[in-house]
């Protein structure tokens, strides 16, 4: 398989058995994660940023305001981004096994901004039907000054780790010790659909969007 170049800034320092710099591992992190953190510097000051991203590749895509002074500042610039994703809480014999099983990817790489507006107006709709399927041809259409005040940021991906744990306590040494131990499983899902108020309040739900609800999936 395919792999990020691994640096001492990407590099699994601790526990790295439980990491992979290989592509798809990355990508299959970043996919499932409905939000991500971008992490960059202005000024000497560290900011970190929660958007909404997707993926083509190994190209990373966020957006926001074209007025927003973050965006406008990390136009060139190095910036890392990453996701976590909580499965579970490891409830152990004692206090100091306690831990969580998780999913996280921390990817890094230089930001760009798209200025065409046919790309623009690609990306966002690659946005909206990567989540929703199909959804972007019945929405009334952007208007220009819409496409205007929204900005699409990229960057590709020069380097990246994922870190996971998927696993019971790892207390098997304590087991005699009489008390519950095992894994409590979390997991963030789609709830059922509230309609907007107003004069179509009463449309029927998509079928793209009930059976999304029913897959259990984020995206």
């Amino acid at each position: 398989m395919s792999s990020f170049p691994v640096t001492e800034r990407s590099k699994i320092r601790r526990m790295h058995e439980r990491g992979s710099h290989e592509h798809a591992a990355v990508h299959a992190v970043l996919d499932a994660a409905p939000l991500c953190h971008v992490g960059y510097v202005i000024d000497g000051e560290p900011y970190v940023t929660p958007t909404i991203h997707w993926r083509k590749g190994n190209r990373v895509f966020w957006h926001g305001s074209a007025a927003s002074r973050f965006l406008r500042k990390i136009e060139g610039q190095r910036v890392c981004l990453t996701v976590s994703l909580m499965d579970g809480y490891v409830l152990a014999r004692s206090a100091y096994n306690h831990s969580v099983n998780f999913r996280s990817a921390m990817v890094f790489g230089r930001a760009q901004s798209l200025t065409d507006p046919d790309e623009i107006a690609a990306a966002l709709r690659h946005l909206v039907d990567d989540v929703f399927p199909g959804r972007w041809d019945s929405l009334r259409p952007m208007s220009a000054q819409e496409q205007k005040a929204t900005s699409v940021v990229w960057m590709d991906i020069e380097e990246a780790s994922v870190k996971d744990r998927v696993a019971p306590p790892g207390d098997d040494d304590e087991a005699d010790y009489p008390v519950w131990a095992g894994v409590l499983p979390m997991r963030t899902a789609l709830g059922a659909a509230e309609p907007a108020p107003g004069p179509h309040h009463d449309l029927p739900l998509p079928e793209e969007l009930a059976r999304l609800i029913a897959s259990g999936r984020l995206r």
